[in-house]
C-alpha cells in the first residue's frame, strides 16, 4: 500500500481518471435530463425513479470533479496550484484548455448550488442557471480533447462520441417537438426534485 501511495506519478493517474468519470457522469445527466424532459422515456422506469437516477449522477458528477482537482493539486508531475485551478488562464500549463476546465467547475457549482436553493429562490433563477447544464457537458468535453492526454485514446474517442450524438438527438428532438407545438412537460412536482446537472435544458 505505502509503494502505491509513494508512486511518483499516482496522483496524476488520479486527475485523471477523475476528470473523465467526471465527464461521462456530467454527459449521461445531461442525456437523463434531456430524455426525462422530453418524454422520450415514457413507458419505462416511473417518473420517480428516472428523476432518483438523474440525482444520483449529478451527485456523483460533483465528486469525482472534486477527485480530478485534488488530484491536481496533490500531484507534482505538471505542479498544480490553487489558482492555476480557480482562475481561467492562470495556468502556465496549457492555459485555454485549463481555463475550459475551470468554467465547467463553475458552471457545475452554480448548478448544484441552484439546485439546493431551488425552494428559496424563483423559479426563473433556477430554470435559467440549468440551461447551462447543456453548455457544461460542451465546456468539459472540450477540456478532455484541449487537456487531457487521454483524448486519443480509441474507447474515449468513442464513447464521448456516442455521448455527444446523443445530446445532439436529444436537443434537436426537444426543439423540434417544440416548434410543432407539441412540447412536452414532465409534471411540475417532480421536475421541482432535479438535481444538479438537471437539465431542464433548451427550454
Amino acid at each position: 500500500m505505502n509503494s502505491l501511495l509513494q508512486h511518483e506519478q499516482l496522483w496524476w493517474y488520479v486527475a485523471r481518471s477523475g476528470g473523465i468519470v467526471a465527464l461521462l457522469l456530467t454527459g449521461l445527466s445531461v442525456i437523463w435530463g434531456l430524455a426525462l424532459s422530453t418524454r422520450i422515456t415514457q413507458g419505462a422506469p416511473s417518473p420517480k425513479w428516472l428523476l432518483a437516477l438523474h440525482s444520483w449522477l449529478g451527485g456523483l458528477s460533483v465528486t469525482f470533479t472534486g477527485v480530478h482537482i485534488f488530484g491536481l493539486i496533490a500531484d507534482s508531475y505538471v505542479d498544480f496550484g490553487w489558482a492555476d485551478v480557480l482562475i481561467p488562464f492562470a495556468s502556465s500549463w496549457q492555459p485555454a484548455a485549463v481555463a475550459w476546465g475551470v468554467v465547467s467547475m463553475y458552471l457545475l457549482v452554480a448548478v448544484q448550488l441552484t439546485s439546493l436553493l431551488r425552494k428559496r429562490i424563483p423559479r426563473r433563477w433556477w430554470k435559467a442557471v440549468h440551461l447551462s447544464s447543456w453548455f457544461l457537458f460542451w465546456s468539459g468535453l472540450l477540456h478532455g480533447i484541449t487537456a487531457g492526454t487521454d483524448a486519443a485514446h480509441p474507447i474515449y474517442v468513442a464513447v464521448t462520441s456516442l455521448m455527444t450524438l446523443l445530446i445532439v438527438f436529444l436537443t434537436g428532438f426537444r426543439v423540434l417537438s417544440s416548434r410543432r407545438g407539441k412540447r412536452p412537460r414532465v409534471s411540475a412536482a417532480p421536475l421541482e426534485a432535479s438535481s444538479p446537472v438537471a437539465v431542464d435544458a433548451v427550454q
